[in-house]
């Protein structure tokens, strides 16, 4: 455990209070992950916690939070939660008991907790259950679903990024309830399918999605052929996503710029010039093309942006007083021209190119 989560463990402990690392960060550390996400429970309440922490943040959900050189702290009373609403706990109760906070949470493997001594505490089985490589949910599997349908794309999404399986009782359930993933919010939906398009088990993920019947609710496709990179718009380019996502302008744009390139299975000159190295690299990684190849393309290009042509509107207007009406053409003929090596990027050469063209 890093010196700065154990301080702020024993800053809690030396309040008189009880402090247990949770979640995530317990979990990834008993697989050899790292992880900066530190989520700890405790029976101090927020207005406790806040006289321990007075620079920290309060937290809707009963707690506060705070960052410390590069970890994120997530600190939270315990708790039980009486009743739901749009995925969040509207009524509950402050609570003196760690087991208790524990039953309310998803799975066995998010509810290993970890004292400042380094002592594991594993009230609800979840070190055999990642001995297992299971995911098991916490509790009556129907009802936290209802709860909270993010629940069922977490469960995936845990399940690949650790490849585990998921227990054979909430595999059961995901497929009797997946219409509830119908019920969460766009930007939700696509932050977990991020996360299981990013991991090494891409592929199993999307799988575990088909075999649960989600796949064909979010109108997922084509993706068979998947080859993992760690670009999220790449993998978003091999795939066929019907379901509307708020993907931004710029990642739509990529998606898109992307897909032409492996539908095309060829970069040239002109896509280099046009779409750029970054973007022609990742459809370079996806077609196997050698990028070093790629890179000496692009270094002989005559130019790299459409400022770069050696004349400007201005003078073929004045040199060759040709109306201003005209010149945009002209401009992208001697543009496309340049590009593809049939013309020097030199005033002079420009000029007679312009000249002949118009005694054609």
């Amino acid at each position: 455990m890093n010196k700065v989560i154990k301080n702020v463990l024993i800053k809690i402990e030396n309040s008189g209070y009880e402090a247990y690392l949770i979640g995530g960060y317990v979990r990834d550390l008993l697989v050899g992950k790292s992880s900066y996400d530190i989520d700890i429970c405790t029976n101090a309440t927020p207005r406790e916690l806040l006289t321990i922490f007075p620079n920290s943040n309060t937290k809707n959900l009963g707690g506060i939070d705070f960052k410390i050189k590069e970890y994120h702290f997530e600190i939270t009373t315990y708790r039980e939660e009486i009743k739901y609403k749009n995925r969040k706990p509207i009524e509950y109760n402050y609570i003196n008991s760690l087991i208790e906070d524990l039953k309310r949470r998803d799975f066995t493997i998010n509810a290993i907790c970890m004292n400042s001594k380094g002592e594991i505490i594993d009230l609800l089985d979840g070190t055999k259950d990642i001995s297992d490589l299971k995911v098991r949910m916490i509790g009556d599997i129907n009802t936290k679903i209802k709860e909270d349908p993010l629940r069922i794309l977490r469960a995936i999404r845990i399940a690949t990024t650790l490849n585990f399986s998921l227990d054979h009782i909430l595999y059961k359930e995901i497929q009797a309830n997946k219409k509830e993933v119908l019920k969460l919010s766009n930007t939700r939906l696509k932050e977990e399918l991020d996360k299981i398009l990013l991991s090494d088990n891409a592929k199993r993920g999307l799988k575990l999605l088909e075999d649960l019947g989600i796949n064909k609710l979010l109108k997922i496709s084509n993706y068979n052929d998947l080859i993992l990179i760690k670009n999220l718009d790449a993998m978003y380019a091999q795939i066929s996503i019907m379901y509307e996502l708020p993907f931004s302008k710029e990642e739509k744009n990529n998606i898109e710029i992307i897909r032409k390139l492996i539908d095309k299975k060829v970069i040239t000159k002109e896509d280099l010039y046009k779409y750029g190295l970054y973007l022609c690299g990742i459809g370079a990684e996806l077609l196997n093309f050698n990028k070093k190849e790629l890179t000496k393309m692009y270094k002989e290009l005559s130019i790299h942006d459409k400022s770069e042509i050696n004349i400007k509107a201005e003078e073929i207007h004045n040199t060759l007083n040709i109306d201003y009406k005209e010149i945009n053409s002209i401009m992208k003929d001697v543009e496309k021209s340049i590009i593809k090596g049939y013309l020097k990027n030199k005033k002079t050469d420009i000029i007679k190119y312009i000249k002949d063209k118009r005694k054609e």
